[in-house]
Formats: structure tokens, C-alpha cells, sequence
């Protein structure tokens, strides 16, 4: 079975419209499910989308943290943080049957990963190690470890596959890496896989290509979708760095000599203790949710200025941009509810109530759900997004104790 991309989805789903008083009709065989790290029972919650329903509990290895969905086959990657005198550990879940399948060892206390486009190969930032470790997703195995500065917290990779962003919250700086193109061999075969699996050929190692400090606490990345910039929250210093990533170079045109290399553009101010950056989807602002002063920073990506601090709730942790680039949602931690803001009316939109301590975010595939992670009631809040007085809590849905991060995963067809 494959794994249904955006836009042969949009074929089944967009025409049937989100009603204001029922659920839009799916496709027979459409299987959509949420996955849900629980960071103190070391286990992922399953939530079936489709029926609304607890669907399973998998059990991962210690303090799962970060995850992230393969773009091209039906597969999660759970990161387990572990213990700080062992390595840590990415669990493979095969979303067709919804069981772990592998198990791929990495370094100490890892916390974050990302999946480059062609979903291939994955990127850990080990924390305790001060590395990087680079994942054959075909073979499932690490293959490349690079140094980082201390205690890396996140590693980005551009969309162009090009670039590897790493914050490193210890030394308050960021790394940034060059990663080299690889072909894919289809004539790998493995036992136990599923899906056929295909070998990546070529240097796995990321290259240091340059290295920033002056970021304190440096936390959350985003990079643009023509991976032109990357902006960094420096969580400790109330900034955010706007970095300027290395174009390709081509040798049949003349080039701006300024844009072939990396480059902070600025240090823009923001609130108390910024924690997360939300990017619109198209790319044209970012808005950095400012825990400490319940408030979040509206930054525009094309000039590198902050058009505006605005308060939001107490203690805002993560926030979420719809696909219509219209609204923003934040959970506020500290207030036990989400909160809207229009983003062209530049005013707040409405509030819902949620379990305890919210934090992060993700919608369903269609976005007429709105999941959130309730850090201290070991639940997930489910919001409608459309109804007919407008959003509004529709249940909320077991889940481990510390719930800490939500992926999103959609599939045409029987396992």
C-alpha cells in the first residue's frame, strides 16, 4: 500500500467540505491516524481519526520525545530520549499495522528528528553526546555521525536537502551543515520490510559549513520553504536570529557573492522566552510564541522585522498556522486553553477550553481537527475547527502520562 501524498488526497477530501454539523465523508478504505509520544509511560498512544477512538497503546523505548512521519512511506519515527548513562534509541512504527518493527540505536539523550522530503534518511540531535546522527530510513541503520556545539536540541533539514540547521541550547549557537546529494538504489531488498525498501548511495556525512553563537538558550528552528533563511529562537536572550542559508552554486550565472555563504541577517526582539516558532504556510511570516510573557511576536520573513508582540494567553507554548494562512492557533500551557488569533484582522478570534497544561499541536489531515497534547492531564484535546458557532471542544481522548508531541498520519487503501 502506498502512502496517499497531499494532493491525491485533497482529490477525496476538499470537494466534500467540512459541514458545520457533521464530519466530512471520507473515501471507503481512508485510514487517518494521530500518534502521540508519552514521555513518563514510555509508550505511544494511537488515535484512530476516522472513528474518533482510542485505537492502541505501543510500547517504545525510555522518555519518547520527538517524532516525525516518513513524507513517502506509511512509517513514524518515535525518538526515545533514554537515560543520561545510555544511548538513546528511534523506534519505527509501520503505520499500515500500527506495531513497532525496528528499533535503531543512536547516542545519549536524543530529543528531536526530521525526515528530509524524499524520506529517505533522518536527522537526531543527541543532546548529550553533542552530535548529530545521521539515519538510512531504507536500511534503518545510523550511518554518519557529526559534531555539533553543546547540548543540540534540534536539527532541521532545509526542504532543498541541502542544509542541516542545528541549535545547540549549551554553547548558544547554531550550527549549520552542508548535506550532499545521494542516489537510490531500488534493488535493495531486507528481510521483515514490508514495503520494498530502497539503498542510498553517496557521502551521508553533513559537512560543517558554518557556525553562529550569540543565540542564548537556542531552542526551536524554522527554515523556509525555498530554504533561503532559517530563524532561530534564542530562548534565553528574548531574540530570534535570522540566518541567510548558502544558495546552490551555479557555475553558468553570476551570482551575488553575499548569498553563496551563511550569514546572520539579524537579532530581532522579541518576548520573554521564546520557545517555539510557528511558520505560516506560505512562508511569509513566523510567529514566535513567547512563553514568559504571554505573548507572541509576528515577524516578517521578507524584511527580517517583528511587525508586532501582541499578548495571547499565559504561558504560550506552541502555536499552529492553518493551510488557508488565516488563522493562528496557540495553546497556552499555563491557562488550560487554546486561543485564536486572526492573523489578517491582527486581532484575537476565540478561545477553547482544553485539558490540562496544552501544549503541542497538530491538525488532522483536512484540518477540521485540531489535536492537542495535555502535558499534565496525560490526555488529547479534540477541537473542531468549523462548527456552526464557530470552534469547539469536541472530546478529549486518553492518552500516557506527559503526552509531548503529535504526528499526523493518513492512508488510502486496506493494510
Amino acid at each position: 500500500m502506498r502512502t496517499l501524498l497531499a494532493s491525491s488526497l485533497s482529490i477525496f477530501l476538499l470537494p466534500l467540505g467540512c459541514h458545520r454539523n457533521r464530519f466530512p465523508d471520507v473515501p471507503a478504505g481512508y485510514r487517518e491516524f494521530a500518534y502521540v509520544s508519552n514521555g513518563g509511560s514510555n509508550t505511544v498512544s494511537v488515535l484512530d481519526l476516522v472513528s474518533l477512538r482510542p485505537d492502541r497503546t505501543l510500547q517504545v523505548g525510555a522518555g519518547p520525545t520527538g517524532l516525525a512521519a516518513n513524507p513517502m512511506r506509511n512509517e513514524v519515527y518515535v525518538v526515545n530520549t533514554g537515560t543520561p548513562n545510555g544511548n538513546g534509541s528511534v523506534s519505527v512504527i509501520d503505520t499500515n499495522t500500527n506495531t513497532v518493527v525496528a528499533t535503531i540505536p543512536v547516542h545519549k539523550l536524543p530529543y528531536s528528528i526530521d525526515v528530509d522530503q524524499a524520506g529517505h534518511r533522518a536527522y537526531v540531535a543527541n543532546s548529550g553526546s553533542n552530535t548529530v546522527s545521521v539515519l538510512d530510513l531504507d536500511r534503518r541503520r545510523e550511518v554518519a555521525v557529526a559534531g555539533t556545539g553543546e547540548h543540540p536540541g534540534l536539527a532541521r533539514i532545509s526542504p532543498d536537502m541541502r542544509s542541516l540547521v542545528v541549535t545547540n541550547r549549551g554553547s548558544g549557537s547554531v550550527s549549520i551543515f552542508a548535506i550532499a546529494p545521494y542516489k537510490v538504489d531500488s534493488g535493495l531488498t531486507l528481510p521483515g520490510i514490508t514495503a520494498k525498501p530502497r539503498a542510498t548511495t553517496g557521502d551521508p556525512m553533513p559537512h560543517l559549513r558554518a557556525a553562529f553563537s550569540g543565540c542564548p538558550g537556542a531552542t526551536d528552528a524554522v527554515i523556509l520553504p525555498d530554504s533561503s533563511k532559517a530563524f532561530v529562537a534564542c530562548s534565553s536572550s528574548n531574540r530570534v536570529m535570522a540566518i541567510s542559508l548558502a544558495a546552490e552554486p551555479n557555475p553558468t550565472a553570476q551570482q551575488d557573492a553575499s548569498l553563496l555563504a551563511d550569514h546572520v541577517l539579524t537579532l530581532l526582539d522579541v518576548g520573554a522566552n521564546p520557545i517555539q516558532l510557528a511558520l505560516k504556510p506560505d512562508g511569509g511570516e513566523i510567529f514566535c510564541s513567547n512563553f514568559d510573557s504571554g505573548t507572541f511576536s509576528e515577524i516578517d520573513t521578507q524584511t527580517n522585522e517583528v511587525g508586532g508582540t501582541y499578548p495571547i494567553g499565559s504561558k504560550p507554548s506552541f502555536g499552529i498556522v492553518d493551510a488557508a494562512n488565516s488563522t493562528l492557533w496557540v495553546s497556552n500551557f499555563g491557562a488550560d486553553s487554546i486561543n485564536l488569533w486572526s492573523i489578517d484582522d491582527a486581532q484575537k478570534a476565540g478561545s477553547v477550553s482544553t485539558g490540562r497544561a496544552p501544549d503541542a499541536l497538530a491538525f488532522s489531515f483536512d484540518q477540521h481537527l485540531l489535536l492537542a497534547a495535555d502535558a499534565r492531564s496525560g490526555d488529547v484535546t479534540v477541537i473542531r475547527t468549523v462548527d456552526k458557532d464557530g470552534p469547539a471542544l469536541f472530546t478529549i481522548l486518553p492518552a500516557g502520562r506527559s503526552p509531548n508531541a503529535i504526528v499526523i498520519k493518513a492512508m488510502q487503501g486496506k493494510p
